[in-house]
């Protein structure tokens, strides 16, 4: 079993900073991406940014520029440093893993989400 244990959202003011954690932990062999994805009321879930693991990096268009995803593969866990927020930024970022068990199964963890709340 593997867990994804999200950290850091909370509510701030445009134009300020957050930082998100995303821990793994439990039966890892491996993790080839991680990312983090976004929803807003009333809208789908959305890809914000994904590294895989040769720290290549993907961003939605929304965020290029803003926001800059990395990794600690020796923590299993995955950050997202969220600079010049704005208000459409405000959602609940969820966390996702493409994990490889021990018992050599690959699957894609969530974790629970964490609420980023943006005032103007």
């Amino acid at each position: 079993q593997v867990q994804l244990v999200e950290s850091g959202g909370g509510l701030v003011q445009a134009g300020e900073s957050l930082r998100l954690s995303c821990a793994a932990s439990g039966s890892i062999f491996s993790i080839k991406s991680m990312g983090w994805y976004r929803q807003a009321p009333g809208k789908q879930r959305e890809l914000v940014a994904v590294v895989t693991s040769a720290d290549s990096t993907n961003y939605a268009d929304s965020v290029k520029g803003r926001f800059t995803i990395s990794r600690d593969n020796a923590k299993n866990t995955v950050y997202l440093q969220m600079n010049s927020l704005k208000p459409e930024d405000t959602a609940v970022y969820y966390c996702n893993a493409e994990v490889t068990t021990k018992r050599l199964v690959t699957t894609y963890y969530w974790g629970q989400g964490t609420q980023v709340t943006v005032s103007s």
